[in-house]
């Protein structure tokens, strides 16, 4: 009876519905269907090689960082914030696939492509923009999520993915949760590896449970004096991460001078957070917003997506209003730049700040921000 609850819970947890999706590799020659976009996406990963095409790294946990390079076809039919799945042999007219898969044995060569990529784009493109996906993904899942980040809000950097092992099962809660603290080597070897190209800025995203590898790699690389890498972060977000508080601060502690800007996205009513709150006995989860004071005082921007498109688990990657934000209006990049208080930017006796036109979404500044402001405003 337990299982069985426990089972029920996780289902509500589970990081994506629908089929389980595989690459569609290798493309038939006779299929004349084209995909609407192709999104290159380089991959680091500590999945172990499969063998099938179709989904070339499995839920095995590999000793070796391994690396590869992919061409996602977006479907003529997206809609902005869906991934267009099947579980069989996708559509590229209806259904994210891959176009192309090239494996890549040795770490320099793989420095050597993504210096060749940085090289084609304008100047202030320059950057790698490292996506790492959460609970319950397959390969082919977490992939294609990212290819859809990087299309809807109009991305321009280099696409890389770390793929960790996750078991990419529902019950698998556990097993995956083992998988992210095998991953953080792989993600903090990752991120020097994006450290040794030319890239202008490295920018690091987490959801869920990849906030938890996050952490834990930034957590790694400063335990072993990797000053010089961390300094070349130039912004991390942790969107919805599924890490108890206190297990944060710890990491904070650890980590010591954070990369900035460090920016946090929280939702009060992330069903799947309140969930693996109560897996955990009741600890709260900083996605959940529970902390956000303690988190501004660590020199965190805090964005409070509640009230944002439903404040679903996924919201970040799903919401047309952060798209618009993002991709039409300066003052989101402008903070998350820390930048200052953009023209327009209404202040929130709390200390929130309120993005113009977009008025269910709201921004928690660092103290270290808002002292500054306060100091301008008096002097005025």
């Amino acid at each position: 009876m337990r299982f069985s609850v426990i089972v029920i819970m996780l289902l509500a947890l589970a990081g994506c519905g629908g089929p389980r999706a595989v690459l569609g590799l290798p493309v038939a020659a006779s299929s004349g269907a084209e995909p609407k976009a192709i999104v290159p996406i380089f991959v680091a990963t500590t999945r172990a090689p499969s063998g099938n095409l179709s989904l070339p790294f499995s839920a095995e946990r590999s000793k070796k960082l391994n690396f590869a390079k992919l061409d996602i076809g977006i479907p003529q039919n997206h809609v902005a914030g869906n991934v267009e799945k099947s579980g069989r042999v996708p559509d590229p007219k209806q259904h994210f696939s891959a176009r192309t898969f090239q494996p890549i044995d040795q770490r320099q060569e793989f420095v050597r492509q993504l210096n060749v990529a940085l090289a084609r784009r304008a100047p202030e493109n320059r950057e790698i923009f490292i996506f790492v996906h959460g609970y319950n993904n397959n390969f082919a899942d977490s992939v294609f999520r990212n290819a859809q980040i990087i299309y809807d809000y109009n991305i321009k950097s280099v696409s890389l993915h770390y793929a960790w092992p996750s078991g990419a099962a529902i019950p698998l809660y556990v097993f995956d949760r083992d998988s992210a603290l095998v991953g953080r080597r792989g993600l903090a070897e990752t991120i020097e590896i994006a450290a040794q190209t030319n890239a202008k800025r490295i920018i690091l995203v987490g959801h869920s449970m990849g906030a938890y590898v996050v952490t834990e790699a930034l957590r790694d690389l400063a335990l072993r004096g990797r000053t010089s890498t961390l300094k070349r972060l130039g912004g991390v977000v942790l969107a919805g991460p599924d890490i108890d508080v206190d297990v944060f601060q710890s990491q904070l502690e650890d980590i010591g001078d954070i990369p900035r800007p460090f920016t946090i996205v929280v939702s009060r009513r992330d069903r799947a957070l309140g969930i693996s709150r109560r897996l955990a006995g009741g600890h709260p989860r900083v996605g959940s917003g529970a902390d956000i004071e303690m988190l501004q005082d660590k020199e965190i921007a805090v964005i409070d997506v509640s009230d944002v498109d439903g404040g679903t688990h996924s919201v970040f990657a799903t919401s047309q209003t952060l798209m618009d934000v993002v991709n039409n209006d300066a003052l989101m990049r402008n903070v998350l730049r820390e930048e200052g208080a953009p023209a327009g930017q209404t202040m929130l006796a709390d200390g929130a700040s309120v993005i113009e036109g977009a008025a269910r979404l709201v921004i928690f500044l660092p103290s270290r921000l808002l002292g500054g402001m306060a100091q301008a405003a008096a002097g005025q």
